[in-house]
Formats: C-alpha cells, sequence, structure tokens
C-alpha cells in the first residue's frame, strides 16, 4: 500500500483520529469515574462522622445520668463523667468498625491547655491535623482537613491514591473541657475499584480503536472498489469501448455518481454512433457523384472526340454531378458550423419580413410550378434570436414545400403570436410524408423515399440542419402529415424581452 494512496492516508488519518477520540472518550470516563470514587469517599466520611457525634452525645448522657444516680453531684459529678466518658469510648468503637475507618480522640483539660491525643483505634492514626481540629472547636462543628489534594485522574496510569478523608468532630464534655473525636477514612474500596477498571477500560478503548480503524478501512475498501470500476470503464471508454455501463446500485452519492456517468457514456455512444453513421453516409453521398464523374470521363476518353453527341451528354453529366457533390459539400459545411456551435447574433428581428422574403426567393426558383403562394401580413411581428440563420431553415422549409408540392398546388407561410412565442407555420398540398417516417425525418441524411429524395436532389441534410438552428434559438419545431395531402412545420420561437411589438 503506497504512502500517497488514498487508502493509506485514510488508514493514518483514521488511526490518528481513533486514537484522540476513543482515548479523549476513556479520559473523560475514567475522570467521572474517579470523581465519583472521590466523592463516594467523601460521603463516607461524613457518614462515619455524624454516626460517631451521635454515638458519643449519647455515650456523654448515659454517662451523666449514671454519676447522678450514684449520688454524684456538682463539679465532682462533672468531672467524674468526663474521666467516664473518655474511659469507654476506646470501647465504644473498638466493635463494628469498618476496615477503612480510624477514629481518635484529642482532649484538652484546661483552656491554656493544648490538644493531646487520649485514644487511637489503630496505631497508625492520623496524628496530624491540629490545625484543623482548633477550626472544628472554634466553630463548634465539625471540620474536614483531608485529603490536601486530588487528582482526578488517579490510578489511571499509576496505582490508585484518593488520599486520606479526616473530619473532625467537636465533643461537648459534661466538665465543659475541649475535646475533638477525628474519624479518618481511607478509601480502600474507592481505590480498588479504579486499579481494577484501569485494565478492562484501556483494553476496551484499545479495542474501539481498533474496530474504528477496521470499520473505516471495510468503508473505504468499498468505496475504493466502486472508484476503482469507475476508473475501469474511463479506461474502457478510452479504449474507444463505448458499450460498457456501470451497475447503479443504491441511493448514496457514488450511486449517483455512477448513473451520471452511465448517462455520459449513453450520450457519447450515441454520438460516436452518429458521427460514425455521418461518416459513412457522407462517404455513400459523395461516392455516387464520384463514381457518375469518372464514369463519364471515361466515356469522353473512348467516345467523346469522335461524337459530339456523347461529349455533350458527358459534360453536362459532370457538371451535374459536380454541382451536386458542390450542394452536398456546403450541407454537410452547415452541419459542421452547426455543430460547433459558434456564438449566434441575437437581436429583435422582424420575422414577417424574413418570412416574405424567404417566400419570394422560392417562388422565383418555382415559378414554372405555378402555384398558390399565401404569406404572412405586412403588418411587423418581432421576434428574438438570429435572424440570418431563422432566415436559413425556413429557407430550408419552404423550399422542400415548393419542392414536394406538384403543380397547382398551394405552400403557405402564416405567423401569429401565441403567448411570449411566436409561431411560424408552413404547409403544403404536397405529396406528404408516411407516418412510420414522421419520428425520423429530423435526423442527418434521412430520407422518406430514396428515389424520389435524388430525383429532387436531396441529400437528407436539410431537416436536421433546420431543427438545430431552431434549437440554437431557443426554439421549437414540429411536424404533422398526411401522406397524399400534405405537411404542415410549425415553429415555435420567442419573442423580444418584454413582448413588445415594433
Amino acid at each position: 500500500m503506497r504512502f500517497s494512496s488514498i487508502r493509506a492516508r485514510v488508514l493514518y488519518l483514521s488511526g490518528f483520529y481513533a486514537i484522540v477520540l476513543v482515548g479523549s472518550v476513556t479520559t473523560a470516563t475514567y475522570f467521572f469515574v474517579a470523581d465519583g470514587m472521590a466523592r463516594a469517599a467523601e460521603d463516607a466520611v461524613w457518614r462515619f462522622a455524624a454516626v460517631a457525634e451521635t454515638a458519643v452525645e449519647d455515650l456523654a448522657a448515659d454517662t451523666e445520668r449514671s454519676v447522678a444516680a450514684e449520688g454524684y453531684s456538682g463539679r465532682e459529678a462533672e468531672l467524674v463523667a468526663t474521666e467516664r466518658t473518655l474511659e469507654r469510648l476506646p470501647v465504644r468503637f473498638s466493635f463494628g468498625i469498618v476496615e477503612e475507618s480510624e477514629f481518635a480522640l484529642y482532649h484538652r483539660e484546661s483552656a491554656a491547655g493544648e490538644l493531646r491525643p487520649v485514644w487511637s483505634s489503630r496505631s497508625q492514626a492520623a496524628d496530624a491535623y491540629a490545625e484543623g481540629r482548633e477550626r472544628a472547636l472554634a466553630g463548634g462543628a465539625p471540620v474536614q482537613s483531608g485529603p490536601e489534594r486530588r487528582d482526578l485522574l488517579t490510578g489511571m496510569f499509576t496505582k490508585a491514591d484518593l488520599g486520606t478523608h479526616v473530619v473532625h468532630v467537636p465533643i461537648a464534655l459534661p466538665d465543659g473541657s475541649d475535646a475533638v473525636f477525628d474519624v479518618v477514612y481511607r478509601p480502600l474500596k474507592e481505590q480498588a475499584i479504579l486499579d481494577a477498571v484501569r485494565a478492562p477500560m484501556v483494553a476496551v478503548a484499545a479495542f474501539a480503536a481498533l474496530i474504528a480503524v477496521l470499520m473505516m478501512q471495510v468503508i473505504m475498501g468499498w468505496v475504493l472498489s466502486l472508484v476503482e470500476r469507475i476508473r475501469n470503464t474511463a479506461d474502457a471508454i478510452t479504449a474507444g469501448q463505448l458499450d460498457v455501463h456501470l451497475p447503479e446500485e443504491g441511493e448514496h452519492e457514488i450511486a449517483a455518481l455512477v448513473r451520471s456517468l452511465n448517462r455520459l457514456v449513453d450520450a457519447l455512444r450515441r454520438r460516436s454512433e452518429a458521427q460514425t453513421r455521418f461518416v459513412a453516409d457522407a462517404s455513400h453521398e459523395l461516392a455516387t457523384p464520384v463514381a457518375g464523374i469518372r464514369g463519364y470521363v471515361n466515356i469522353l476518353r473512348a467516345w467523346g472526340g469522335e461524337d459530339p453527341v456523347v461529349h455533350e451528354e458527358a459534360l453536362s453529366a459532370i457538371d451535374r454531378e459536380s454541382r451536386r457533390m458542390a450542394r452536398l459539400c456546403t450541407d454537410l459545411l452547415s452541419i459542421i458550423r452547426s455543430d460547433e456551435a459558434l456564438e449566434r447574433r441575437a437581436t429583435a428581428y422582424d420575422i414577417n419580413a424574413v418570412a416574405r422574403h424567404v417566400l419570394a426567393a422560392a417562388a422565383t426558383r418555382y415559378v414554372t410550378k405555378h402555384l398558390e403562394i399565401e404569406g404572412p401580413d405586412e403588418d411587423s411581428l418581432m421576434a428574438w434570436g438570429d435572424p440570418d440563420r431563422i432566415e436559413e431553415a425556413l429557407g430550408t422549409l419552404v423550399d422542400n414545400a415548393f419542392k414536394y408540392t406538384p403543380e397547382g398546388g398551394s405552400v403557405r407561410l402564416m405567423t401569429m403570436i401565441a403567448e411570449d412565442h411566436v409561431l411560424a407555420e408552413i404547409s403544403d398540398t404536397g405529396i406528404g410524408i408516411p407516418p412510420e417516417d414522421l419520428p425520423n425525418v429530423f435526423e442527418r441524411f434521412y430520407r422518406s423515399d430514396e428515389s424520389r429524395s435524388k430525383d429532387t436532389g436531396g441529400f437528407g441534410l436539410g431537416l436536421a440542419i433546420a431543427k438545430h438552428i431552431i434549437d440554437t434559438n431557443a426554439g421549437t419545431i414540429d411536424v404533422h402529415s398526411v401522406l397524399g395531402d400534405g405537411t404542415t412545420f410549425t415553429i415555435s420561437l420567442p419573442r423580444p424581452r418584454g413582448g413588445a411589438l415594433q
């Protein structure tokens, strides 16, 4: 796998982001777990402190009552009750002590004296925090001294340590002297939980990162397989194979791209087939007059020098065929010019004037047919487009109408307004077009009647050129014909901006 390949880059990026993402989630999760364990430890020490405070108060009250029952009174009773309370406290807290908890008692006999340790549940009970005890006595309420600091990621990389939680509970003794009961809690269970979840959490994080990278690679492999098929198709098209077709599966973006490529391939195939047909038809049409010219040249060589009639007939045929070739070349150049989609001139023009000019030119060419001709009104009717190209298209349609209408028939070219378009309708009473040929009349080199078209000198390019001109001028063209009754072509062209009449 090359470093510069998409798969390699996605692998590196997905690995990096998987580590960052999974690492962040794992760290955040551990942070909240550690914070929860620390809060649980803090709640536990305060719960033990509350229990201890209640137990000490109950013990002091019981002791005072027993001392009073024994007959002690006054200051002596207070001193005896205080002494017995301090003696009984270790016994009270020697049973049922939680393993993680420790207790210690500090007493000050006089106001000027110091707090001295009286008893501790364990030898390692906290003996520090003198300042905390003084604050508890000064405030008359329990005070927490530890832990000194809390690392919220403790145990993630090393052994967990939530510190030592210490609460100082001030005690009111019967003789009025000061005493502080320390509750020490070492969160061993909470630390054990953090130590226990460390390895599974790291393993789950590593597994999640691996799964994320693998899934990304699977998805990328699927995407790249589609891209590879597209590349193979492109290579096949480059090699000239236009019969390929990619499978269109799904509704995702790649499938949309595949559908677009298939449409492109279909368009290229149609264009290639059209070009192939065009070249074949053009070659065939050019070969016919060339063969005729070569045949008459051979006749001239064989008999033209001796027979003036043969000589004249051969020259006339050569002239006729050469003019036929010239017309064909003109039509082919017109087709090429249309395919190149040269920039056209768009302006407002009087389509009625263009129509009258086209009709006049055609009437002059076909004056011997004595046709009845009807044209548009003398008023102006403005259209929008390239007047020269529109005149060329109308000329082709009108010329066909004159050409295929027998003597004594009629040809009409009428114009009218239809909403935001101008309609030009060319109709004749000619021979008509068979119904099966109507869908193909605008194709290049298509001729409804081969022999009749050759008699009239047509190549099947005129209607294709006319349709292309209409299309490039933002118009449409339709045909309706009845065999033996005539043909009608209807052209729709845009009007000037705003629909203004001039």
